[in-house]
Order: structure tokens, then sequence, then C-alpha cells
């Protein structure tokens, strides 16, 4: 199990679009994908989780990625998240 703490840059949040992004993302590894906020965990692997969580700009995310292919999961996750999710 990999996990890394990264700041929301996008300006709106993980609204539809940028939650869209996050999914289309995790889709393309077979590892459990998860982003922890506050007292929620939501499945990468889901938009209707990711908007569920709720997190705006400035907040932090715990990445957690659990599977054969981690590493390279987390890699994408925080460079996805590095970049403003543009």
């Amino acid at each position: 199990m990999t996990k890394q703490n990264v700041t929301v840059k996008n300006q709106t949040g993980l609204h539809l679009r940028p939650a869209g992004m996050v999914c289309r993302t995790a889709m393309l590894y077979k590892s459990h994908i998860t982003l922890g906020f506050g007292t929620t965990t939501a499945n990468a692997k889901s938009v209707l989780s990711v908007l569920g969580a709720g997190v705006k700009a400035g907040d932090i995310v715990e990445i957690t990625c659990e599977g054969v292919d981690e590493q390279e999961a987390l890699e994408a996750m925080v460079n996805l998240f590095e970049n403003g999710l543009e």
C-alpha cells in the first residue's frame, strides 16, 4: 500500500470535470485507489464517490493505492493533482 497527501490546486475543487479526470486516471490501473478527506473515503474510480467527498480548493487529500501497480498509480494520481487537474 502506498499513500501520499496532495493539496487541491484547482480553483473550483473537485467538481464534475476534475472528478471525471480523477476517475478516468484511476481506471487506468488495477490497484484499488481511494481519496481520503476528513472522515470521508472516496473510491477514485467512481465519479459520484469523488463528488460526494466535497473536496474544495486548498483542501488536502490523501491518495491511497493498493495493488499490483500501486506505485505507478500513485505517481499518476499525484501528477494529476500537482498539475491542477487540468
